[in-house]
């Protein structure tokens, strides 16, 4: 159980029997009367938001959600084909549950499931990954004085900013929660 002191974002409850993610959230101190905390909540089943406004009395449910460890297929027609390596049981994502993740997905690649009474609702995908670069513009010398980036494509279709001296062909480590380069893999 949270109290309404306990929400911060990121925060996963329960409300009405479906689980809620905290989207945003702000601490209102009025001049009399008790705290308030305004959130923005997303519904992980349907993806609805909305906006309410909790007192600081306000209890909440923990929402029972499980985390899955499985493995990335293939995407046919719009839907996400995983596999539990265990069970071999085959699970479909939409690309609404899986959402951005979807820029990360390299072939065989192992995520977690997220289920709520045994029904997928999205994906939670590793810290890093390393990807292959497939597209990128010539390298000049002196271009890494002026500190500019350029951009590239790598074999997932996803385009980011990296350094200069990146070249096609090369291997990079991305930070999937930001989606932004991290180093070049060596060998």
């Amino acid at each position: 159980m949270y109290t309404a002191s306990d929400l911060r974002k990121g925060l996963r409850i329960k409300i009405d029997n479906d689980p809620y993610i905290v989207t945003e959230f702000n601490f209102v101190k009025p001049g009399k009367g008790q705290a308030l905390y305004r959130c923005k909540l997303r519904n992980m089943i349907n993806g609805n938001q909305f906006e309410r406004t909790f007192r600081s009395v306000d209890v909440f449910a923990t929402a029972d959600l499980q985390e899955k460890k499985m493995q990335y297929l293939y995407k046919e027609e719009g839907k996400y084909c995983f596999m539990d390596n265990q069970s071999y049981e085959q699970v479909f994502l939409t690309e609404d549950q899986v959402g951005e993740a979807k820029n990360f997905l390299l072939d065989n690649i192992e995520v977690e499931i997220l289920l709520f009474e045994d029904k997928p609702l999205g994906i939670s995908l590793p810290n890093f990954i390393e990807v292959k670069v497939t597209k990128a513009d010539p390298w000049a010398k002196g271009d890494s004085v002026s500190g500019n980036t350029k951009p590239v494509t790598v074999e997932t279709g996803y385009q980011l900013q990296v350094p200069p001296f990146i070249e096609e062909g090369e291997r990079i480590r991305i930070d999937t929660r930001s989606g932004e380069y991290l180093t070049r893999v060596k060998g």
